[in-house]
């Protein structure tokens, strides 16, 4: 859809529900934001005022029914959103001026669209007689967001606020979730115009297909009952589509292996013995040689990622594809389809669930070898790590007894390096929504105002940021949010004082030539910052360990600890590695276990 389609009218049958009302009040357009997105459902909104947006901060200060949670920087208002998403499968919504307000913005929005996240982003503009004169704090945030988002709307007249709102949040929670954004001129917001609710959508085009076509699921039942190689590689739309139960169902009833992506992680549980473990760059070697060497791969909400096929050409060279999303521009984008089907994976896998048990009388699978093949892998290559030989502590040690002492109900919210690695790696999921990171993007600074969304959204739930020196410090003025809101998220800063993983690829590929990722916020440096001083600033809990034994007792303190957010600095080494790994560039059937077990790497490949 593009920022041209016509601002919907109520003119169509998709009514958005909600309580008529006898009178037509007058209201504001400011007061419509508000009074809509109450009426939507919202209850939590992140946000940051400015000039072009003063209009709708005044009505929301009167709203009992709307918490708005005053961030420190637009970004986290926007990670925060996607973390209250991500955690509960509803609508997060951020808040923000014009201009720099709006563009600070657009590095969550983006990464919302790439890992499917259903989010609302309000942002204000500047009077409409201005636009398109450079006027002070302007920017044309649709024409800037129109490629990352699944719809930009521009409103510039009051009466179009409701219906617009309720198509945006229709749009962004309806078939691939995503972002949507709404910019509202500020003369849209001080005219008064009738208040008229219920609206009717009017979105010509947008049709998400959510029932499959049966052909296509009895002939996916037939290569799954004829394959002797089969796996289900099972993604975020898994999560996203709240298809779990489903999934476990089908797994169980046809004895296949399973892999779960990053972003996939808890969509089935890691105690589960058909779980393989996570594929891609730095996948488990049973899950990673497992697709590559299938003859039948089941994509469920899965896009054949770069990070999981390694070069696509070598990909999986004997595997038919059946490919399930409910996006039809995934399907075949990357690894041709044998059996396209669009539509709802949860619908999707409990029909696929029923054409396999009808068609089970009439043919006798046998995976047997297979999995006998697979269990060699399991047995040969479990998932560990080397003791680190500079005396610091072992990073994966740490994110594991965190794993262990939370629980498997703890949500664990990363940021993006070796420690998201790690902490995909090492703690067990047992449930979907436990963890949230940021997948497609790769945002550093997603984790902590992330785990602030998530908290809000599940306040029962106790919330870790597990982070790195590198992206703690992008985004942890956020605490503050979190001290003065009461939101007492833990923080774990994975401590190796340098850029981890990029860290990481100069030791392999640029023969240990550590260009600008050294940070100095760790051991024997000048530790600036200081992340015990920084915690006291913010009227945080800071606690620093440094030795094996005080590991235990440091996660126990910050579990018991609900009065503020807590912020453990763990000082681990620098020279520790995410392994497995594949290069990138090259097969995954060249996936190394470890450093010792790696080829020479002569150059970036």
């Amino acid at each position: 859809m593009s920022a041209d389609t016509p601002t919907p009218r109520p003119q169509s049958d998709s009514p958005i529900p909600g309580p008529a009302r006898t009178d037509t009040p007058v209201l504001t357009g400011a007061q419509a934001v508000v009074r809509t997105l109450e009426l939507l459902g919202v209850t939590d909104v992140f946000g940051l005022p400015g000039g072009a947006i003063l209009p709708v901060y005044d009505p929301l200060m009167d709203s009992t029914e709307l918490r708005h949670i005053l961030v420190r920087h637009e970004q986290g208002a926007g990670h925060a959103a996607q973390g209250y998403a991500a955690a509960t499968g509803k609508l997060g919504v951020c808040i923000a001026t014009s201009g720099p307000g709006a563009t600070n913005l657009v590095t969550a929005i983006a990464d919302a669209h790439m890992d499917s996240v259903p989010m609302l982003a309000i942002t204000g503009q500047v009077f409409s007689n201005l636009m398109g004169t450079d006027a002070f704090q302007e920017a044309d945030i649709v024409g800037i967001t129109m490629p990352i988002t699944k719809h930009s709307f521009l409103v510039k007249d009051a009466k179009d606020i409701p219906a617009t709102l309720a198509a945006a949040a229709h749009i962004a929670t309806t078939g691939r979730p995503g972002p949507v954004l709404v910019d509202i001129t500020k003369d849209a917001q001080q005219d008064s115009v009738p208040f008229i609710w219920p609206v009717t959508l009017d979105l010509p085009g947008y049709r998400p297909v959510t029932k499959a076509h049966g052909k296509q699921i009895n002939a996916a039942a037939q290569l799954i009952l004829e394959a002797k190689r089969p796996v289900f590689y099972v993604g975020g739309g898994v999560i996203r589509g709240r298809a779990s139960e489903e999934l476990l169902e089908l797994a169980e009833r046809t004895g296949v292996p399973i892999v779960t992506t990053l972003m996939a992680r808890g969509a089935f549980p890691d105690s589960h013995p058909q779980n393989l473990g996570m594929p891609g760059m730095h996948g488990t070697v049973p899950a990673v040689l497992a697709l590559q060497e299938s003859d039948l791969i089941v994509a469920l909400g899965a896009r054949f990622d770069d990070r999981v096929t390694g070069k696509a050409d070598l990909f999986a060279p004997d595997a038919k594809v059946v490919h399930v999303d409910i996006d039809p521009a995934e399907i075949s984008k990357i690894r041709i389809a044998d059996v396209p089907i669009v539509g709802d994976v949860k619908d999707v896998i409990g029909d696929l669930s029923a054409a396999y048990a009808l068609a089970l009388p009439e043919t006798t699978p046998d995976i047997a070898e297979w999995w006998t093949r697979l269990n060699g892998l399991l047995a040969e290559f479990p998932l560990g790590y080397a003791p680190t030989t500079d005396g610091l502590l072992a990073p994966q040690h740490v994110i594991s007894r965190i794993g262990e002492l939370t629980g498997s109900e703890g949500t664990f919210v990363s940021g993006v390096g070796q420690h998201q690695m790690w902490a995909a790696q090492f703690i067990k999921y047992e449930r979907p929504n436990g963890w949230i990171n940021s997948g497609g993007a790769g945002t550093m600074g997603y984790a902590v105002p992330a785990a602030m969304g998530a908290k809000v959204a599940e306040p029962e739930r106790v919330v870790w940021a597990i982070d790195g020196d590198g992206c703690f410090q992008m985004t942890n003025q956020e605490l503050a949010t979190c001290r003065l809101n009461n939101i007492p998220i833990k923080v774990a800063v994975i401590n190796n004082s340098s850029l981890g993983m990029v860290r990481q690829w100069q030791t392999l590929f640029y023969d240990g030539r550590h260009s600008n990722t050294d940070l100095n916020t760790g051991h024997d440096t000048v530790r600036i910052p200081d992340f015990l001083k920084l915690a006291d600033a913010y009227d945080c809990l800071g606690i620093r360990v440094e030795r094996e034994d005080q590991i235990d007792a440091a996660i126990k303190l910050a579990l018991e600890t609900n009065d503020r957010p807590v912020v453990i600095d763990f000082v681990v080494s620098a020279d520790s590695m995410v392994w497995p790994m594949v290069p990138q560039g090259v097969s995954n059937s060249f996936v190394q276990y470890a450093r010792e077990h790696a080829p020479a790497f002569d150059e970036e490949v």
